[in-house]
């Protein structure tokens, strides 16, 4: 098999399973009935980010980048409208719903209408798609810095953390056969946030820390 469809294959399987994730969310959102403890607002980030990486699939014609990210924008959108339906601050879910909503129509019309078409509007999509990404992928640093600190790996889930960094690393091996930056680039810093989650695992499980069972992903 060649090593570029490999590689495709590689990323469409993690990436798909990084997105489901999400799913243990959902589950206890239905079980409970409720939204606490669970964060909104990496549900409408990545939508977002899938949404433009999507985009920058299409220009490029690249059916990888497409198929992973409309799968990942569809899951976002079931995540998003539970979210709506279970949580009782709707007001303030609906206010940074609608704030989305406003940047992603700044957005098309800005590469859709503004930007003529060619070279100049995938560089540039590309750039803004890598800077959303190296900027969620460093958003859970500051927790780190908590974790290590406590020693408490509780707000750390080990199946998003494995699945992160084989994503990851699909994807940089991926962009590399390419030769496309601005998909290996963005995805580089996910190795590396992935291998120091990793560590504090190992090291706060051996030390006998306070840490998480590893529990399976249940559907």
């Amino acid at each position: 098999m060649d090593l570029l469809v490999l590689l495709s294959w590689a990323c469409i399987v993690f990436t798909v399973g990084m997105f489901s994730t999400g799913l243990t969310d959902l589950k206890k959102m239905r079980s409970t009935k409720s939204s606490d403890n669970i964060q909104f607002l990496p549900f409408l980030t990545t939508c977002l980010n899938n949404l433009g990486w999507l985009y920058y699939g299409m220009l490029k014609t690249d059916g990888t980048v497409i198929l992973v990210n409309v799968i990942g924008a569809c899951l976002q959108l079931l995540y998003i409208i539970s979210y709506c339906h279970y949580t009782k601050d709707k007001r303030r879910v609906m206010s940074q719903s609608l704030t989305a909503a406003g940047v992603l129509a700044a957005g098309w019309l800005y590469f859709c209408m503004l930007l003529p078409q060619g070279d100049a509007r995938l560089a540039q999509l590309g750039l803004t798609c890598s800077v959303v990404t190296v900027c969620m992928y460093a958003s859970p640093l500051t927790d780190l810095v908590g974790i290590v600190r406590s020693g408490n790996l509780e707000c750390l889930s080990f199946p998003l953390t494995v699945a992160t960094f084989f994503t990851s690393t699909s994807w940089v091996l991926y962009g590399l056969q390419l030769d496309d930056y601005y998909i290996m680039l963005p995805n580089t810093p996910g190795i590396f946030t992935s291998l120091i989650r990793l560590f504090l695992f190992w090291r706060f499980s051996s030390s006998g820390g306070t840490s998480p069972a590893y529990k399976p992903l249940k559907i």
